[in-house]
């Protein structure tokens, strides 16, 4: 019989998670800054049109990525971020133009009526076994991460608010954050 994980380590993972995407944020950020002038370069895209996905996973001219992990973080080296963990898990990120705009702005020109939403799916061959949805939304100033919002939601990057997080990890499922309402409207 398996070994039931404690709470401090189902936390630790989904710590560790919540890491992973925030990076993730990042780097997405970088490259659709820019995006505009390497969108046809034969190093981001075998698509001279630099429509359509890339062979990293992203499409971001739709403002999607759907892919294994292994490529959001630019490279295909069989790991995201440097943990191996993850990089077969399938990633389904999608965000709008305000995202991009206030990635390019560096987030200070608000307000942003910005989302992201993400779907992790671990329950792939090699994959890590866990599975998270995330949606996200710029909100302004909010506090450090963690904080507890009024509507179920916690603050994140300081500026963003958490709506919804639940994920299974081993075959128990928890709820993060549960916003209501837990859509990006305004």
């Amino acid at each position: 019989m398996a070994k039931k994980k404690n709470k401090i380590e189902i936390h630790h993972h989904h710590f560790l998670m919540l890491l992973v995407v925030t990076v993730i944020v990042s780097v997405v950020a970088t490259f659709l800054f820019t995006a505009q002038v390497g969108a046809g370069s034969a190093s981001r895209s075998k698509n001279p049109t630099g429509k359509g996905f890339d062979e990293l996973g992203y499409n971001r001219s739709a403002r999607i990525f759907e892919s294994a992990a292994d490529g959001v973080d630019g490279t295909l080296d069989g790991k995201v971020y440097n943990l191996a963990l993850y990089a077969n898990d399938h990633l389904k990120m999608k965000w709008n133009a305000e995202w991009d705009r206030g990635n390019a702005e560096g987030w200070n020109n608000g307000p942003y009526t910005a989302w992201l939403d993400n779907n992790w799916n671990g329950q792939v061959p090699n994959g890590s076994g866990e599975v998270w949805q995330y949606r996200i939304k710029w909100i302004g100033s909010c506090g450090p991460d963690g904080t507890a919002l009024s509507d179920g939601g916690y603050c994140i990057w300081g500026q963003f608010e958490v709506l919804l997080s639940h994920g299974t990890v081993d075959n128990e499922h928890f709820w993060d954050a549960h916003a209501i309402p837990a859509g990006f409207g305004n």
